[in-house]
């Protein structure tokens, strides 16, 4: 299986530098950009990108999965943390009043907008602010255990 994966990445890199070689000239992008954009060779090299992320976003999910559902301890561990940030989303969601940004402002500079949205806009802010205090908490309590508990 090793030998099959390096011998896929060669052909992929090969495939990569033939088709970097086959791409427009400098002064062909800055004389017409959208005939540039759709040389076939870029075109290319831009599904071989796409593809290569799906296999490693699979690949990754898929031993995450794997991993987690072989331990109980592991995914009932997973399941308290998803739990957690769920009760922080619902906090962060509460906390945020829809009145942080102007909807008319918004809407002068061409950018339209509603209250649900700018409610939402707030939610990630608070929720940003909680999950930092959370980390921050989580450093220093480690850093103060260590401290206080020296084998």
């Amino acid at each position: 299986m090793n030998k099959i994966v390096k011998i896929a990445l060669v052909v992929v890199g090969v495939i990569g530098a033939v088709l970097w070689f086959m791409l427009p000239s400098r002064a062909m992008s800055e004389a017409d950009p959208a005939m540039a954009a759709q040389n076939g060779a870029m075109n290319a090299m831009f599904w071989i990108t796409y593809i290569l992320l799906a296999v490693a976003v699979i690949a990754s999910l898929g031993f995450a999965l794997v991993s987690l559902f072989s331990n109980p301890a592991s995914l009932k561990k997973t399941l308290f943390i998803v739990g957690g940030f769920l009760i922080a989303a619902a906090i962060a969601y509460v906390l945020a009043d829809g009145t942080d940004v102007s909807i008319p402002e918004m809407a002068s500079k061409g950018i339209e907008t509603s209250e649900t949205t700018i409610k939402r806009i707030g939610m990630g802010l608070n929720l940003f602010f909680i999950l930092t205090i959370v980390a921050v908490g989580a450093m220093l309590w480690g850093g103060v255990r260590k401290t206080i508990i020296k084998k």
